[in-house]
């Protein structure tokens, strides 16, 4: 069972996604606004949170900044618009996961219980015991230390979204490997593909710019995917 935190004006959303969460067997709590959920946020300890943009007193962008100073709870952003603006400055700070209204109920359940899946596997799937795996690219200009999720870029340490991490991740672990949109969507975001590939466009675009020169290493196949191309 997951302690949900659904924050939107819509009373009428919040009810639907209410009575889907427990008849899953989830606990919610609801909130209005922003404020109202960086208050609960600061007081109790949720699972997830699902929370809506344009809300009054503080908008859904302004409220995951704030909780984010303090919680590195899983978010994932509802809106009415689809516009890539939106699904960069969501991701950039910090969001999991974007879903545009109107949605599935019973999607939105399947999303959640990726997410949390994939966090809490995360949690605890290092042990103290293990030997760092690092890969080294570009004559160490470009290394990454995939036990502690730590990406350097020149000897400077990178500062990317848990999703980045996450692609980035899997993408080296799969390199000169062709990868389908399909394949990607499954594997990092851990859920069935639903046919809305420009949430993965958005963080390879987010992943480009984080990596800065050594973005060539992500090559995209037209029609297919994407690879990282790396010369043995």
């Amino acid at each position: 069972m997951y302690n949900i935190l659904v924050v939107d004006d819509e009373e009428m959303i919040r009810r639907l996604i209410a009575k889907y969460a427990a008849f899953e067997g989830h606990s919610i709590t609801e909130a209005g606004d922003g404020m109202e959920a960086v208050r609960l946020c600061q007081e109790n300890k949720y699972d997830i949170l699902i929370m809506d943009i344009m809300m009054p007193e503080l908008d859904g962008f302004s409220a995951c900044r704030q909780i984010r100073k303090f919680s590195d709870v899983p978010i994932i952003m509802l809106s009415a618009r689809g516009e890539e603006y939106d699904k960069i400055n969501g991701f950039e700070i910090g969001i999991d996961d974007y879903v545009v209204k109107p949605f599935s109920p019973r999607e939105l359940m399947l999303r959640i219980d990726a997410i949390l899946k994939r966090t809490r596997s995360r949690q605890t799937g290092t042990s103290a015991l293990e030997v760092n795996e690092v890969i080294s690219l570009a004559g160490g200009g470009l290394k990454a230390d995939l036990t502690a999720r730590i990406v350097y870029i020149d000897g400077v340490r990178a500062d990317m979204t848990p999703k980045e991490y996450d692609l980035f991740f899997y993408m080296l672990k799969n390199k000169n490997i062709a990868l389908t949109r399909e394949k990607l969507i499954c594997e990092v975001w851990g859920y069935d593909y639903f046919g809305d590939d420009r949430t993965l466009d958005t963080h390879i675009k987010l992943l480009r710019k984080s990596l800065g020169k050594y973005a060539g290493y992500i090559v995209t196949l037209r029609g297919v995917g994407y690879r990282f191309d790396v010369e043995e």
